[in-house]
């Protein structure tokens, strides 16, 4: 294999894994597998999991995970929905799992950020407010910060 092809398997791999974090963004909401995100870009699992980690520094289903809780957050902000609704609006069939996951990205439990987050976000722009309160993997809340 020449180095011209190397480099144009590179680029077709890249794009396929390009194509699953679309689908993630895309249907966050519906019930998403690593697996059936493997078999859309024909893919294994495992090796889905290993160069989705590689490219974008979380495995796909962390990815998702995140995305959820990200829209979670805005909705919470909201303030219409009960902590139960977002649970399943964003995807999620647990609510224990989801208070898990949301707890350890944000740093308090979806309950208590509905209430702190009117609050922090009044009078700010939605768009400001997310970009703000984004949850970031690499930025775990410490385990010491949980109110």
């Amino acid at each position: 294999m020449t180095s011209t092809d190397s480099s144009a398997q590179q680029l077709r791999e890249l794009a396929r894994l390009r194509r699953v974090r679309d689908r993630i963004d895309r249907e966050y909401a519906k019930p998403l597998d690593v697996e059936a995100l493997a078999r859309g870009v024909h893919m294994s699992a495992g090796h889905l999991s290993r160069q989705f980690r590689l490219a974008y520094g979380e495995p796909p289903y962390a990815y998702l995970m995140t995305r959820r809780i990200e829209r979670a957050m805005a909705l919470l902000r909201r303030g219409d929905l009960s902590v139960t609704e977002v649970c399943f609006t964003v995807g999620c069939s647990s609510l224990g799992t989801f208070s898990t996951r949301f707890t350890e990205l944000v740093g308090v439990p979806p309950s208590v950020y509905r209430r702190q987050a009117a609050d922090a976000t009044a009078g700010m722009p939605s768009c400001v407010a997310k970009q703000v309160t984004r949850p970031v993997r690499n930025r775990e809340a410490p385990a010491g910060s949980r109110a």
